[in-house]
Formats: structure tokens, sequence, C-alpha cells
């Protein structure tokens, strides 16, 4: 496994802030010679408080299945980071009437994993057909998922109400306040919007 290669200042420099740094992915391996991997270990050492499992480009590209990402979840939960869990539905799911099905599986494997400890997570509603295309769900499309989902955690853990569920796809400072007002809708997974000061800053203010 190989080291973060971020600046350590940054990390310094967000300690003791309510600003927490975070990863994209972590190894679901506790140790070994993964080369190119970076374990759950590092990343609590470098300062990470949050890290992101099963984002759709992982689960296209890389092949990681429902059971990875709840592995990845685990570990991550052992090293006392906070799992950013995503699931989410491609356009042909959403077409032929999958979309529930598809979360509920996805969500299910972590659920099952984790048992009560799945209230320490955060999860992620990221509609593959909605990230970096431009198209976004509606506010009705994405609460429809989130409430959803809100159940299925509800039914796992008494502490559901408390959990942040978070939307992820094309979140724009023109759409993010009537996204960030849905009963069920936390906040944002913010992807290509992030590199973007003034639409990002237009985007937190939106959900402050």
């Amino acid at each position: 496994m190989r080291a973060v290669s971020v600046p350590a200042d940054v990390a310094l420099s967000l300690q003791g802030s309510d600003i927490g740094s975070g990863a994209q992915d972590c190894s679901a391996h506790e140790s070994g010679a993964y080369t190119g991997e970076v374990s759950a270990a590092m990343l609590a050492e470098y300062g990470c408080r949050y890290v992101i499992v099963g984002h759709s480009e992982r689960r296209a590209l890389h092949g990681e299945g429902d059971q990875l990402v709840a592995d990845k979840a685990k570990i991550a939960l052992a090293h006392r980071l906070t799992p950013i869990v995503c699931v989410g539905e491609t356009l042909a799911e959403r077409e032929t009437g999958q979309t529930d099905a598809v979360v509920k599986r996805q969500l299910s494997a972590v659920i099952h994993t984790l048992g009560h400890c799945i209230s320490q997570v955060v999860v992620a509603y990221e509609p593959v057909w909605a990230i970096g295309t431009g198209k976004t769900a509606s506010p009705e499309q994405a609460q429809a998922v989130h409430a959803l989902l809100r159940a299925q955690l509800k039914a796992a853990s008494e502490k559901a109400g408390e959990m942040k569920i978070l939307y992820g796809g094309s979140v724009k400072p023109d759409n993010a306040a009537t996204l960030f007002s849905q009963p069920d809708i936390d906040g944002g997974l913010i992807g290509g919007a992030s590199l973007k000061a003034g639409d990002f800053v237009a985007i937190c203010r939106a959900g402050a």
C-alpha cells in the first residue's frame, strides 16, 4: 500500500475546526502487499475523518460489489473513520423501474455487515445517470429515494432519524436550495462543482 500524498499543512490546518478531511476510497485490507491501495489505518493516521466507499465509478470501473463496499465501511469504522456509503441506480435501472430494488440491495449489504454500527455511517444517494452529466434528479425524485433509504435505516437502527443522507448528482448553485429543502435530504456529496470556488461557496450557503 502507498501513503497518502497530500500536503501535511492542509490536514494540520483543519485540526480543531468544523471542517474534516476525507478520502475518496480506502482498501478493504487491513495491511499487506496491495500496491497502489491506501489502508484505513493510513487515512486515520493522516488525520482523515471521512472516507467515501462504493462510489459508482468504483463499482462500475473496478467491479466493486455490494459486499466489498460493506467490508470497506466496516474497516473504516474500525479505524474511527466515518464511511460515506454511496448507493445509486443507472439510467437503465431507473427506466426499467428497478431504482428501489437496486438502492435497497446496495444498502442492505452494509446494514447486514455493520449491524448496530450502521448508525455511524453517512449514506449518499448518487443516481449514476446524474453524475457529471449535467442531469439532476428532480427534488421529488431525490426525496422519494431518500425517504426509502431512511425507512430502510429505521428498520435497522433506532438512530436512523439522526443519520445523514446526502444527495450527489450534478448539484449546482441554482438547484441546491430546492434539493436541500427536502425533508430527507441532509446535504450534498458535491463533485465537479466543488472545483469551482464560487459555485461551491454558493452551494454551501444553500445548505447552511
